[in-house]
């Protein structure tokens, strides 16, 4: 029994843009989705740390899961990393060309999920394999489909948080790649990831970020803190 959750939106970061993970054809094009500046710039170390030069490990990242239809009404589902939310009911991410790319082309919607601690393997085949190559990967790997009633998109049942999106603006490359940003339709959630007052328990549902640094995937649930709150005792400090 699953329980809808109406609601603007929850997404677990807000870092602006996705790199897609493809098959291995894909990911041996490393600079495929990058939009450098012409002006080389000059790099000065910084004293007293290891300096990377334009290396970047930005995090968290999710590991996100984005579904779609082909135009035969199959579903295909890839893994994302470095990505994530642009504002309180937008999601956007920049993709090479993909399956994932022509689907939502084609639909002008598409489904946002979040890769668990209990289905990374599955989770992690989804970001090897092609849906070009493998047109029923979603079924190879166990998982079942429930289409959106909302938007022109599959929902996979095993991910327990699901968003909703229809695409607001699809800026395309010259190489068939795209800039995507969605808006959330409507989240949803499983009942065995709700705490007592209704509300998404993230260590219920223990999602994976992706370690960029040594590509790796980590979870997370751990509270340390609470937002807008345990930054109150260096304020009630000043006050004194």
């Amino acid at each position: 029994m699953k329980k809808l959750i109406k609601s603007s939106a929850l997404v677990l970061t807000g870092a602006l843009l996705i790199y897609a993970c493809g098959n291995k054809e894909q990911k041996s094009e490393a600079n495929v989705n990058e939009n450098p500046t012409q002006e080389k710039v000059e790099v000065n170390a910084v004293e007293g740390r290891k300096n990377f030069s334009d290396k970047a490990v930005i995090t968290p990242l999710p590991a996100i899961m984005i579904a779609t239809w082909d135009e035969n009404k199959n579903p295909d589902v890839m893994m994302a990393a470095w990505g994530g939310q642009c504002g309180p009911k937008h999601i956007t991410f920049e993709l090479s060309k993909h399956k994932t790319t022509d689907n939502i082309r084609l639909k002008k919607a598409f489904t946002i999920s979040f890769a668990t601690k209990n289905d990374i393997v599955q989770s992690d085949y989804f970001g090897i394999v092609s849906g070009n190559d493998v047109p029923d990967k979603v079924a190879k790997a166990g998982f079942t489909i429930t289409p959106s009633p909302n938007v022109d998109a599959p929902i996979i049942n095993e991910y327990k948080l699901t968003l909703e999106c229809k695409v607001v603006t699809f800026d395309e490359d010259e190489n068939g790649g795209a800039r995507v940003v969605g808006e959330i339709v409507n989240m949803s959630a499983d009942e065995s990831i709700l705490d007592e007052e209704g509300n998404i328990d993230l260590g219920k549902l223990q999602p994976v970020i992706f370690d960029s640094a040594k590509n790796e995937y980590r979870v997370v649930g751990e509270k340390v803190g609470t937002a807008w709150g345990s930054g109150k005792t260096i304020q009630e400090r000043e006050v004194k």
